[in-house]
């Protein structure tokens, strides 16, 4: 009776012909959405989308459609904003809480763990940062324009890593880690900008229940609490504490992001053994009399198969888990609905070239591109040469400084800033954005074109590079 049962068990379910179907057609979207790349494809056409659709018939009320308030309330209090300022101030917290996971995982077990590791990608970083920042104040020294200094100091990470996947069968995997790693350090930088530049009249009020969630948010990590709710629920009030302070809300992705735990329940050895146990008491169960094959009648079965995915979850870092649960989100909803929402620029209102000469573009451009470029080199070959670091296993100079064009790419996070810094002026926040489209395009197309001839085949057989010369 028991080998009929295991015979029975082991037999092929036979799919139904619709669910073939549906697999069929939906198993390229799956794939395409498992791909590093598809985040940045996404970004792109929703960029070219939001700039058709601004500069169609039908721009002047998309613009409108953002402006649209909405509000919560509860009794008689009520927190309204627009719609452009919920994603800018409430799911770019998402972003910033995914960028400060990030961070605290490179930080702890990554390219940012130890200081040989660190030290090039960290001087990098801030060398792109300082640099684009003196270029902007060069072409805005005073007046409303200065305020963007910190519009050219941002990398888009997600673009940035993007366009090296595209080439990763060409270029060394430690060059897409350099990247990864100077994007989040620069990343790092720029929430600080923000906090500490960016930051309007301060209610102390507010800060010191701030402060006072934050104790809470550090006494839950030292008590060992390992379940997200508490953290979540604790980060939603710090947000509207922040956002009612005075300093930006954002900063709170942030700093949630520091308190969630990165220890495990369980070990690996202990999973081990909790799975062989369950194992063997689902075979078991399996294996009874009065066993039903029906999946709705078994609840032994099903008691089983929830325990394994409790064991799975507890040998899982809460970090990890939130961290797996949150990218997907904000690479394909948050950051394209942050796009739609700041990129539209309607060309029929700007003179272009009158807008092209002027100094906050060309501020962001020459900031970006160009200065991005000698920051990173500049930073990254001083710290070569100073002996405190080394290029990467496999990374030759002209990798570095193809990667070194694509740290122009701001997009994402320099039309943040800019948002921030000419919140109060139209003219000025067109500039940046004119300027932040253009400097993208242009960092894509010389990083392409130069790792592309980087990597040509007779350079990698002749171990010579153009370029290698930095390292004499």
């Amino acid at each position: 009776m028991n080998q009929k049962r295991v015979e029975r068990n082991l037999m092929k379910q036979k799919p139904y012909p619709l669910e073939e179907f549906f697999g069929a057609i939906i198993s390229p979207f799956e794939r395409f959405l498992r791909q590093t790349t598809s985040g940045g494809i996404i970004l792109v056409v929703m960029t070219i989308c939001t700039l058709l659709i601004a500069n169609s018939p039908w721009g002047q009320e998309f613009h409108h459609f953002w402006e649209r308030p909405v509000g919560i309330t509860f009794d008689s209090w009520i927190l309204a904003l627009s719609l452009r300022e919920w994603i800018n101030e409430g799911l770019m917290a998402l972003f910033f809480l995914v960028v400060g996971l990030e961070l605290k995982r490179e930080i702890l077990v990554g390219e940012l763990s130890s200081f040989q590791n660190a030290i090039l990608p960290v001087a990098g970083a801030i060398g792109g940062m300082i640099m684009p920042a003196f270029i902007y104040v060069f072409f805005n020294p005073g007046g409303p324009e200065a305020t963007g200094w910190a519009i050219p100091t941002a990398t888009d990470i997600a673009f940035a890593v993007g366009i090296l996947v595209l080439l990763s069968r060409r270029i060394p995997r430690n060059l897409v880690i350099f990247l990864m790693a100077l994007a989040i350090a620069d990343d790092l930088g720029a929430v600080l900008m923000i906090a500490l530049f960016y930051t309007q009249a301060i209610n102390l009020t507010l800060l010191e229940i701030a402060g006072g969630l934050l104790l809470v948010l550090i006494f839950l990590n030292r008590g060992g609490i390992r379940h997200v709710l508490p953290y979540a629920v604790i980060g939603i009030f710090l947000w509207l504490a922040l956002l009612k302070s005075g300093i930006h809300a954002t900063v709170a992705g942030i700093i949630l992001a520091l308190m969630i735990p990165t220890r495990p329940s369980n070990t690996p050895l202990q999973f081990d053994m909790r799975i062989r146990e369950l194992k063997q008491a689902f075979l078991a169960t399996t294996l009874s009399e009065d066993c039903s094959d029906h999946p709705l009648s078994n609840h032994s079965m099903a008691a089983i198969a929830e325990e394994v995915e409790g064991a799975a979850k507890a040998v899982q870092s809460p970090l990890q888990r939130l961290e797996h649960t949150l990218s997907p989100w904000v690479t394909f909803v948050v950051i394209p609905l942050f796009a739609a929402a700041n990129v539209g620029i309607r060309f029929p209102t700007l003179n272009i070239v009158q807008m092209m000469v002027h100094p906050v573009t060309l501020g962001v451009i020459i900031g970006l591109v160009p200065g991005k470029f000698i920051g990173i080199t500049g930073m990254s070959w001083l710290a070569v040469k100073a002996g405190i670091a080394q290029l990467p296993s496999g990374v030759r100079w002209c990798h570095l400084l193809g990667a070194a064009w694509l740290g122009g790419i701001g997009f994402t996070m320099a039309l943040f800033v800019s948002q921030l810094a000419f919140a109060g002026d139209q003219t000025l926040l067109e500039a940046a954005k004119l300027g932040i489209l253009i400097s993208s395009v242009i960092a894509i197309s010389i990083g392409l074109v130069w790792l592309l001839l980087a990597t040509k085949t007779r350079y990698v057989q002749s171990g010579n590079c153009p370029i290698d010369f930095l390292s004499g």
